[in-house]
């Protein structure tokens, strides 16, 4: 039987390129996204047909917990868990409303509870398991106006410490993947010419490219069972 992974966030982007990754290896997806159903739609069913696999797309509110409660009763087994699913919030932190605090760390951080909280049941059936969380370079050094993400990406990090610690008897790996800068949507805020300044500031001398995450990410699955509490990092070099 051909393994199975789970790709939240996975209708464009980062999401997406691992999803495809994943079903050129010739896994079985199960793909979220919230709000561009029509695309991950015709996106599964373009993986299935060329890669000949089975994949399983959902609408699914992330930061719901009872949400993720319904998606993992379509879910019966699993081998890896990629949590993607993420937003970011640039501005004055003293500008920042309650509600757009929680919605950020809710998004980033509570979903990434809610997933494992569901998947490791499964893992535990099979004695093996792998989660791989999708954090960012900001998670360790923060960053100036994304105090929010920075929060959520730095708990992101310490959750996979401390999961792994908690899951590695059981065989179970939980690892993170911190990014730089990206060349996805979540950049499009910045103008032209505050994406060529922060690309001067990177020694790799461009953003990277979603599909480099993707293979970054499925190296981190097929790494030794040793391997786990890790914070990788894919960044070009910058930080």
């Amino acid at each position: 039987m051909r393994k199975k992974v789970l790709i939240t966030g996975a209708s464009r982007g980062i999401g997406e390129a691992i999803a495809r990754k994943f079903a050129a290896e010739k896994y079985d997806l199960y793909l979220t996204c919230l709000r561009s159903g029509d695309k991950l739609l015709d996106f599964s069913d373009s993986l299935e047909q060329e890669y000949d696999i089975n994949v399983n797309a959902f609408i699914c509110d992330m930061s719901s917990y009872k949400e993720v409660e319904k998606l993992f009763a379509h879910i019966p087994d699993l081998d890896i868990l990629v949590n993607n699913t993420g937003i970011s919030h640039i501005g004055l932190l003293s500008e920042m409303d309650a509600a757009e605090w929680h919605r950020i760390l809710d998004t980033n951080l509570s979903s990434i509870f809610y997933t494992s909280k569901f998947a490791i049941p499964l893992f535990l059936k099979k004695h093996e398991g792998k989660i791989i969380n999708i954090s960012s370079v900001w998670g360790a050094v923060g960053a100036s106006m994304e105090v929010a993400y920075s929060a959520s990406k730095g708990g992101m990090n310490s959750f996979t410490k401390a999961l792994a610690k908690e899951l590695a008897p059981s065989n179970i790996q939980v690892n993170a993947l911190a990014c730089g800068v990206i060349d996805t949507r979540m950049n499009q805020c910045f103008s032209e010419e505050e994406k060529a300044a922060l690309i001067q500031e990177i020694p790799a001398d461009r953003m990277g490219r979603p599909s480099e995450v993707a293979e970054m990410v499925y190296a981190i699955s097929h790494m030794p069972p040793y391997t786990t509490g890790q914070i990788f990092t894919i960044d070009g070099g910058w930080r």
